[in-house]
Formats: structure tokens, C-alpha cells, sequence
């Protein structure tokens, strides 16, 4: 039996398997790099261990730093979590050969499937489904689209789709290069790339005992950068004769490596319908909530269970209602999904209140690595939380689902939580016609800016004042919108300045011509008091809630929520970047440069340059015109902050022509 198990991750997935662990009567571990020493995970563990450095490298992937610890601690159990070394052979035979119980599957299960390429023959000869492998070497436009794939690790790293032949070479090497940065080695394989594919998986468990469960099927299409966003089960729209081809090749991969444990094998299903074998997770996958809560089940319960040597029951729990599963990360899809870094001030997803205990009533769980007050660092994975509902319809999912996160609180950082509301009301999503492809098609469309941004400001300006005011609450019955001349307060947020004065009944809000109280939609101010504004708009009352952390303001409204900077009244002449420059987009690590980059080099409009590494993701910068590089700052392993500046491209074709005007003009009479 085991009585304590140490957690070889951090974040989100070391709380989810303490939580199980309490329930359980097992003592916790957790460990930590030192840019995680006040972290959820270590605040909730029975004890933590000190893995000294910040980067993984140095930290979660050090395997024996990782088993000295559960040593140390007393730990009899290590729980690998997902990503760092939870598919490591290696680490996993070390917590074995320390005389500790792994909960996870074999080493040899882990090995066979840790090379997508090995895999791939494994499944072959268990009459699995596969899409045949293309040589890059010798591809013909015939074999295109191509999909560059690591042989080894997942989440879309060392990952590319190639549609034209000239550019096999180059995103090969890159692709190669990502790898081997990403999990140590850069074998990266090709073959077909699916047009409107989707993507599909089958959840497994399995003992010692002969006993493979296959719990459903996911449909996990809905991907950024082949990183999952939305998942749900049961994947929708899948015939019943397809549904049951899944689960045999399923429980056929997992026979074929002697599995043991939870894992997941996924899948490609082509637009007509047939199904791929992908690759098997030798691990709890992130997306595995949507299946508890469709069978009724705790998968991480059952995986101590399975490694202390119990039997699964012969026949499957029945699977009830659907799930839907929204991660909710800090980023900005806008910007090419760059992350967001900084304090998070609050985090608060509506509950139980939202949802009433009934049997046929939705049910919300968020799973989170996070509390108010955390710091989002640039050195580890942006998920902030996954957000899951369940309810007997596919339909009433999706609605509760976009409802708590349309309600919640997420103060701090930008997210991607509007990409998440738009995507779940999309008519492709709530009619089931979605594919891998659905952002690449609709991202423009679900990330335009959310309207109400002035009045948000005007809300947000109204509880300052009110917060300044005896009392701490505006006088209601307070004017409209007017244009008047006299002497008015300001406050200016972002591109929205706010003028009020104060008048004999309250205030009055002015209107600048053009801005949106003029679109025809009559505005009154109706209360104001420090955290709460009402206005009615356009006959409509709506209310704000409002907080200030600093500069920083969050406005949220049932139509939208606003993260707004306060500016000063007088703006600081401060220093600008010259022309040309390649600013960091987010704060991260340099990994490599473009072939042969150095000051005094050519360089085309939009070829990439430089690429950072941030939050587990890389991130191209490219020039922003055509000319020289005259100035390069960037070096492979430097850590640079947001905004800092990384090269400058001067366009030198546009500066000879404005030289020789100038010469030109000089020597005219």
C-alpha cells in the first residue's frame, strides 16, 4: 500500500493528484524549482523538496535530483504527472531500481512508445490503422501536404505542415532543431498531412491482471499550434460501427506493449471517415477530467490502485451525459498566441451557486495550479486552469461551459478566456462540423476586440471617483451623456479618455464626437460606488464590476470583460526604439538564430530571424522589412525581457534614396 507519494511535476496536475492523495489518506511531496518555492502546489503538498534553478532543464527534468528527493522525504511512490519526464523510460526504471513504486506504466511500454517511428511498426503489426510514412528526401508535390512530426515527446513541439516542396529543407531543420531543444533528441520524421482532419483519442487503462478498459472516445480537434484548447467527450458525430473500431485499436495498442495503467491512444479521422493511429501517451493526459466525469470515475484513484496491484472490475462503469473542457491559458491569441507573464489578482470561476446539486443539472470543476497572488512566470507551461463542465446534453455543456467563463473572474494578465467564449457559441462548434484546421480558418473572426471598451472606461473612471468621494458612492439619478463646455475631470485609459464633472444631481459623463454614446444608443449614468457601476445604455440597465489593482483596472460586464492601463494625464517623453527594430514580443530565452545571421546581413520582409523560447513554446520574429540587419543584439541562451531590443533592420535601398534626394536638393539653386 502506498502512504506517501511524491508528485514528479509541479502546477496544475501535482494539485489534481494531492487532491486524490488526501481523499485517500497518502501523504504528499511536492517539489519545486526556486522560481516555484511559493507555489500552489508546494503550498498544498505534506512536504516539499528543493530542486535548486528555474529552468527545467536544470530542475523537472533532472531525474535524479527528482528520486533523491522522494527519498529523502520518506516518499514510497512517484506520480510523474504529464510532460517533463512522464514518458521517460529512463527515469521511470531509476524510481524503480530506488526501491520506490512507479505509478505509471511499464518501462519497456513507456520505451516502445516513446519513438513515434518505432510505434508506428508496433502498431502496424496489431493491424492498427496507419497513414504511410513519406522520405522527405524524395517527396514529390504528389505527397503534399506534409506533416513534419518529432519521433519523440508531444504538444505540438518540433512540429510543422509543409505545402511546398522548397520549403521541406528548412522547416525540416527547424522542426529537427525545436525537437532536439524540446525532449533531447531531434529525430523528426514526415508523412501526410490530413486536410480537416480531426483529432480523436480513446482513453485506456489497464492491471496486471489481463483487464484493458477503453473509456470512451475525446475529440480534442479544437488546437492552437497542434496544442489542444477544447476537448470534450464523447467526441461527437462518430458512427457507432467507427466509435467501436477506435476501442479495439485501442485496446489493441495497449495489448501490444503490455500496458498497465491510465494512457491514451489517439487518432486521425479523415473527413471520411477513416481512422490513423497517431501515437500512444504512456501518461494521464490533460484532458482527462472530461472522462471522469462522463464515467463517473477518479483515473487518478484507479491509477494507484492498478500500482499497488488491484484488478480492474471485468465490465466498464456506464458512461452518462457529456463533458466539455476549456483550458484556459495566459496568452494572447491575437499576437501568434504569445504568453502573458506577471501577477494574476484573481482567479474565480462561478461554482456550485451557478450549477444547483441536482442529478440532471450541469456540473462544474476547475482544475488549477494557481490562486490569487500568484505570479505567471515565463518559465513554464501558460496553462492557468481547465475549466470543465458536465450535463446530460452535448448542448447544455457547451452553454454552461461558455456561461461560468463568460461570469468569471480573471484578473491579472491577458488570457485567452473571449477565444474561449467565442469558440464554444461558434455554429461550426455547437453543430459538431469542427476540425484541427477551425483557428487557422476563424481566429481573425473570434479575436476582434470586444465592443463596449468605452463604456467599460467610463465605468472604470466613475468607481475612481466614486472611491475618492465621502462615502465611497456617487449620487444617483447622476446626468447623461452631454457635450458641455466647462472644466471636466479626466482620466484616460488605453486610447479612452473619460471627462465628468461634478454638477448640483451628480455627475455628468461628457461625449467625445463620434465615440460610441453617440452611435445612437442613449447612455445615463444610473449608481457608481467603488467596485459596482450601472449604466443604462440605450434603454438597457447593464452593471460593472470593477477593480483596481494600481494601473491596472478589470472591468467585467455580462456582455464582456476589459483589462484597461490606466495612463497619466501628462504622458513621459521616453525612449523609442529606431526603425526596424525586432522588439521581444514576450520575455523569454533566445534559442537560435536564422543560418549565418550577423550585422551587416541581408534580409527579406517577414523571413524569420530570430527564435524565443517562453512558457514551452517557440516563437518566430521576423523582419519587419527588407534590408540590412545593422544591428543584432540577440544571442543563443540569453534571456531578454518583453520589449527588449533584439536587432534592427535598416531598409537600406529606402535610406540611399532618401540620401541621394537629399544630395539632389542640396545642390539646386
Amino acid at each position: 500500500m502506498i502512504e506517501s507519494l511524491l508528485v514528479a511535476n509541479r502546477g496544475e496536475i501535482a494539485c489534481r493528484v494531492f487532491r486524490t492523495c488526501r481523499a485517500r489518506g497518502i501523504a504528499t511531496v511536492a517539489v519545486h524549482s526556486d522560481a516555484d518555492a511559493g507555489a500552489l502546489h508546494v503550498r498544498e503538498a505534506d512536504a516539499a523538496v528543493r530542486l535548486p534553478g528555474a529552468v527545467p532543464a536544470d530542475t523537472y527534468l533532472r531525474g535524479d535530483l527528482i528520486v533523491k528527493a522522494a527519498l529523502a522525504a520518506g516518499a514510497d511512490a512517484v506520480h510523474p504527472g504529464y510532460g517533463f519526464l512522464s514518458e521517460n523510460a529512463e527515469f521511470a526504471r531509476a524510481v524503480l531500481d530506488a526501491g520506490l513504486v512507479w505509478v505509471g506504466p511499464p518501462p519497456g511500454a513507456i520505451e516502445a512508445m516513446a519513438s513515434k517511428t518505432r510505434a508506428k511498426e508496433l502498431m502496424a503489426a496489431a493491424g492498427v490503422p496507419l497513414l504511410a510514412p513519406v522520405d522527405p528526401a524524395t517527396a514529390t508535390g504528389a505527397d503534399l501536404p506534409l506533416l513534419l512530426k518529432a519521433a519523440a515527446g508531444g504538444g505540438g513541439r518540433g512540429m510543422r505542415i509543409v505545402r511546398e516542396l522548397a520549403d521541406v529543407e528548412e522547416e525540416l531543420k527547424a522542426a529537427s532543431a525545436e525537437a532536439a531543444s524540446a525532449f533531447g533528441d531531434g529525430e523528426v520524421f514526415a508523412e501526410p498531412y490530413v486536410e480537416r482532419g480531426r483529432h480523436v483519442e480513446v482513453q485506456i487503462l489497464a492491471d496486471a491482471h489481463g483487464t484493458v478498459w477503453a473509456l470512451g472516445t475525446r475529440d480534442c480537434s479544437l488546437q492552437r499550434r497542434h496544442q489542444k484548447v477544447i476537448e470534450e467527450s464523447p467526441a461527437p458525430g462518430l458512427p457507432d460501427e467507427l466509435r467501436a473500431v477506435l476501442r479495439e485499436a485501442a485496446v489493441a495498442a495497449a495489448r501490444a506493449v503490455g500496458y498497465r495503467g491510465a494512457g491514451t491512444v489517439e487518432f486521425l479521422i479523415s473527413p471520411q471517415g477513416r481512422p490513423y493511429f497517431l501515437e500512444m501517451n504512456t501518461r494521464l493526459q490533460v484532458e482527462h477530467p472530461v472522462t471522469e466525469e462522463v464515467f463517473g470515475l477518479d483515473l487518478v484513484a484507479l491509477q494507484l490502485a492498478v500500482a499497488e496491484g488491484a484488478a480492474l472490475p471485468a465490465e466498464l462503469p456506464a458512461a452518462r451525459g457529456h463533458a466539455v473542457e476549456a483550458r484556459l491559458y495566459a496568452e494572447d491569441p491575437a499576437a501568434g498566441w504569445a504568453p502573458q507573464t506577471g501577477r494574476l489578482h484573481a482567479l474565480d470561476v462561478p461554482g456550485p451557486e451557478l450549477f444547483p446539486v441536482a442529478a440532471a443539472a450541469p456540473r462544474l470543476r476547475v482544475d488549477t495550479g494557481y490562486s490569487d497572488g500568484d505570479t505567471i512566470g515565463v518559465h513554464y507551461d501558460a496553462l492557468l486552469a481547465k475549466v470543465i463542465v458536465w450535463a446530460p446534453t452535448r448542448a447544455e455543456a457547451l452553454r454552461a461551459l461558455r456561461h461560468a467563463l463568460r461570469r468569471a473572474r480573471v484578473h491579472g494578465p491577458g488570457t485567452n478566456r473571449e477565444l474561449l467564449v467565442r469558440s464554444l457559441g461558434h455554429p461550426d462548434v455547437t453543430e459538431g462540423r469542427f476540425d484541427t484546421g477551425f483557428y487557422e480558418r476563424h481566429l481573425d473572426a473570434l479575436t476582434t476586440p470586444v465592443p463596449g471598451e468605452r463604456y467599460a472606461a467610463v465605468a472604470a473612471a466613475l468607481a475612481d471617483a466614486a472611491a475618492r468621494t465621502t462615502g465611497g458612492t456617487l449620487p444617483a439619478r447622476l446626468g447623461g451623456w452631454r457635450n458641455v463646455g466647462a472644466p471636466a475631470q479626466r482620466k484616460t485609459y488605453g486610447e479612452h479618455e473619460v471627462r465628468y464633472r461634478a454638477t448640483r444631481d451628480g455627475f455628468v459623463v461628457e461625449a467625445d464626437e463620434g465615440d460610441e454614446a453617440d452611435d445612437g444608443d442613449e447612455v445615463q449614468v444610473i449608481a457608481a460606488a467603488p467596485h459596482r457601476v450601472s449604466l443604462e445604455i440605450g434603454g438597457v440597465v447593464r452593471h460593472f464590476e470593477v477593480r483596481a489593482y494600481g494601473d491596472e483596472v478589470h472591468v467585467d460586464s455580462a456582455t464582456g470583460a476589459y483589462r484597461l492601463i490606466a495612463r497619466p494625464r501628462f504622458s513621459e517623453t521616453g525612449h523609442r526604439a529606431p526603425p526596424g527594430s525586432l522588439l521581444a514580443p514576450m520575455p523569454g530565452t533566445v534559442v537560435r538564430l536564422a543560418p549565418g545571421l550577423a550585422e551587416g546581413t541581408r534580409v527579406t520582409a517577414g523571413q524569420p530571424l530570430i527564435w524565443l523560447e517562453a512558457m514551452k513554446m517557440e516563437h518566430r520574429v521576423t523582419a519587419p522589412a527588407s534590408g540590412t540587419l545593422t544591428v543584432l543584439h540577440a544571442v543563443p541562451g540569453r534571456q531578454v525581457e518583453v520589449g527588449a531590443l533584439l536587432a534592427v533592420v535598416t531598409d537600406t535601398d529606402a535610406q540611399d534614396a532618401q540620401d541621394a534626394q537629399d544630395a539632389q536638393e542640396e545642390s539646386s539653386p
